[in-house]
């Protein structure tokens, strides 16, 4: 698919009372081989509960992140808290939320696929923005995915030739099993990969911090990674 420009994409709300705009920061297009059918999930990036518009005491005590995704027609929200929550993933109609969104989408017109070890290296310094995207499948190749984001860290080894890919947080749709609708299969993760064949995941979720006799403290975190076989590209935008 053509790459976004994340540095000019947003998504813009029409809410009177709140006419929020998101900063795009990753995108996921869920493929449904089966029905024919393609959906794009579009990862914003996160803020900080906050009481809006007030006249003071702007961000609430007790504060949480929030990141929105928006896909399908509804928006689904994370709310991080401290601790674990039973709030930490909900979604709404998009009728419900910020009013009907406006998509300020801008596509690469001239990137350049970085397909050779000098590639990499060359457009990793000369610091032009840089684009993957990792496709993944399901056990039975009935669904297929593309994540894309920007690259925000590019591990270069000068010495080796070797490069290494990790960005996030991405929309990652979990492919294993079946769900009510696609929206349900996303999580938050991270995704690293330094080869064109795989790519590794870490993904948010319910970590243990400590146990301290019958209690145990939790709270969100990246953990427990897995490795998937993908087909991995690395865009740079413009021509160099």
């Amino acid at each position: 698919m053509v790459p976004l420009d994340y540095g000019r994409s947003f998504v813009c709300n029409t809410a009177a009372m709140n006419a929020v705009r998101f900063w795009v920061e990753s995108r996921t297009r869920l493929i449904d081989v089966e029905a024919g059918t393609e959906t794009d999930f579009l990862q914003c990036a996160s803020c900080k509960s906050e009481n809006t518009f007030a006249e003071k005491d702007l961000f609430k005590e007790d504060n949480y992140d929030f990141l929105p995704i928006l896909g399908d027609g509804k928006w689904l929200v994370f709310r991080r808290t401290v601790g674990v929550s039973g709030n930490y993933r909900t979604v709404h109609p998009v009728d419900s939320m910020w009013g009907a969104p406006t998509l300020k989408l801008q596509e690469v017109t001239d990137g350049t696929v970085l397909d050779s070890w000098e590639a990499l290296r060359d457009a990793t310094a000369a610091a032009v923005p840089i684009v993957t995207q990792t496709e993944i499948w399901s056990p039975d190749k009935k669904l297929r995915a593309i994540i894309e984001c920007p690259t925000k860290t590019m591990n270069v080894d000068l010495n080796g030739k070797r490069y290494q890919v990790d960005t996030g947080p991405v929309a990652y749709p979990d492919l294993t099993k079946d769900y009510p609708a696609h929206i349900d299969r996303l999580h938050l993760a991270f995704v690293a990969f330094n080869a064109p064949d795989f790519a590794d995941w870490v993904v948010e979720q319910p970590t243990r911090v400590q146990a301290d006799g019958p209690n145990t403290t939790e709270t969100y975190h990246y953990a427990k990674p897995f490795s998937l076989p993908a087909k991995n590209r690395v865009i740079a935008l413009g021509n160099l």
